[in-house]
């Protein structure tokens, strides 16, 4: 054995020792607090809305009034406008609200689109109206979507009686869905929880029309809200004397519950993909035109708040590999749906979630190289009904000990990629152009289930781990439980 061979075997032993000590402090923390009372952590709501939102193949995607929260959030705009006559609106207001009290939490989600007129008045609307309410307490989780509304719709010179899902022909060249919406439940063994969200028109477009090209879509009046809150956490009853002690389980970590049961879909990238590398040899994580905010840590129900950055790019975008590494934990989240993980050569982690489909190339340890096409953009997961976009996240090796929220802001780094900047990335910022890359960080060969190592307690590891999926994906289980006719979760 080399030198270096036993240096990093000498450092995964010390991660894989300190890792225990650290999780034996955390049973015996999880005892202590349980002496003196159930361990209930806090309640979360969030809430997010856009006047109008259009997606167009191969061009950025233009939008007005989006908003989120918490904190408390407000738009206005007098008018809007897209294309030559595609989009034209009178006022949109807008507001957002998430608020938590003691052991609850509500989200509210509120946009109003006054004088709706599409494709030069084929479409038209006085108003468009969506309103999400969501809210959750140790005992229960609901919400409504009541005062929705599309008033005086006119497609195509026939007035169209607005309800869910309703599903309306345009002639030859497209189809709309009116006041499209759904209900998520997030209720889990730990938590309680809602999710409701509402477009009031959805517009696609299947053949090119009014100056848009096919595979466009026009999203008017969106609004969700999502609020969780904790169960008391019970003491586990104690077995009768005579009972043998329960066998050891080896499998602390469960796949998501709602896996699909058939494989996640698979196509093959278009040809002539190859974008530029920058000069520390990463690219932008999606091909062709895309758009992004800086939304780290703003308010999120079902994981607290914002571990990443959305990037907004049409249905099917090719999605790509950052850097070159490996591929991990590729298939479905209920959170992510089709995601998959990334580790680079220094041990850097980056996340990818609601894609559409994953690329020939996406496979559990698989090696890559940067710009490798590995999925397509889309809706699937929590996303479902949302305009299509990617969820990116950056876990930097020096911080994967704090699990899912070791996690840093990606807009800068997103920023630089996109322009080709010499951005070589490190645990902490910038690395200066010229100087080294970080040395390779010790990874751990089986750190997706760090129980299987000798001397960690599977059935104590299993108590710390109990419905979360690896680093906290987010709580397993958000599914459709509600939606009239016409919705079938990805807007089609």
């Amino acid at each position: 054995m080399t030198d270096s061979n036993r240096a990093v075997r000498s450092a995964n032993l010390s991660v894989v020792r300190l890792r225990a000590i650290l999780g034996v402090l955390f049973l015996l923390a999880l005892v202590s607090a349980g002496s003196s009372g159930a361990v209930v952590p806090a309640p979360a709501s969030s809430a997010s809305a856009f006047g109008v939102r259009v997606v167009v193949p191969g061009k950025a995607l233009a939008s007005a009034g989006a908003i989120s929260s918490p904190p408390q959030a407000a738009s206005s705009v007098l008018s809007w406008s897209y294309g030559d006559g595609a989009v034209v609106t009178g006022a949109i207001t807008g507001g957002t609200n998430g608020t938590v009290a003691d052991d609850r939490a509500v989200g509210r989600a509120y946009v109003r689109v006054a004088s709706v007129s599409l494709f030069g008045g084929e479409v038209t609307a006085d108003a468009i109206t969506s309103k999400s309410v969501a809210r959750a307490s140790p005992v229960k989780a609901g919400g409504d979507l009541d005062g929705s509304s599309v008033s005086n719709l006119v497609v195509l010179g026939t007035v169209v009686t607005a309800a869910a899902n309703v599903r309306v022909a345009l002639g030859d060249w497209g189809y709309a869905v009116v006041e499209e919406q759904a209900v998520t439940d997030q209720n889990t063994s730990q938590h309680r929880g809602h999710r409701g969200f509402v477009a009031g028109l959805h517009v696609h477009v299947t053949a090119a029309h009014g100056g848009l090209p096919a595979g466009s879509e026009i999203f008017v009046g969106y609004a969700e809200a999502a609020a969780t809150a904790p169960k008391a956490l019970l003491p586990p009853p104690s077995p009768p004397p005579s009972s043998p002690p329960p066998a050891p389980h080896h499998d602390p970590v469960p796949p998501p519950a709602g896996t699909p049961s058939t494989p996640p879909p698979v196509q093959s990238p278009p040809p002539g993909v190859r974008p530029h590398l920058t000069a520390g040899g990463y690219v932008f994580p999606v091909y062709g035109p895309a758009s992004f905010s800086d939304d780290f840590r703003a308010g999120r129900a079902d994981t607290g708040w914002h571990h990443g950055n959305d990037v907004f790019a049409p249905l099917g975008a090719p999605v790509l590999a950052v850097t070159d590494g490996t591929l991990f934990l590729v298939g479905w989240n209920t959170i992510g749906g089709n995601r998959f993980w990334l580790r680079d050569l220094q041990g850097n982690e980056f996340y990818y979630a609601h894609l559409s489909a994953f690329s020939p190339l996406a496979d559990d340890g698989a090696q890559v190289k940067a710009g490798d096409v590995i999925g397509f953009v889309g809706a699937t997961g929590d996303a479902a009904g949302t305009p299509p976009h990617l969820h990116f996240e950056i876990h930097p090796a020096a911080l994967l000990s704090m699990g899912y929220d070791g996690v840093i802001d990606p807009y800068p780094y997103l920023l630089a990629w996109q322009r080709f900047d010499d951005a070589s990335f490190d645990a902490t910022g910038w690395t200066p152009p010229g100087s080294k890359a970080p040395p390779p960080a010790a990874v751990l060969l089986q750190a997706e289930d760090i129980s299987s190592y000798s001397g960690l307690d599977p059935a104590g590891i299993e108590t710390v781990l109990t419905g979360e999926p690896l680093f906290g994906e987010g709580p397993p289980g958000p599914k459709i439980v509600y939606a009239k006719p016409g919705f079938t979760g990805d807007g089609n």
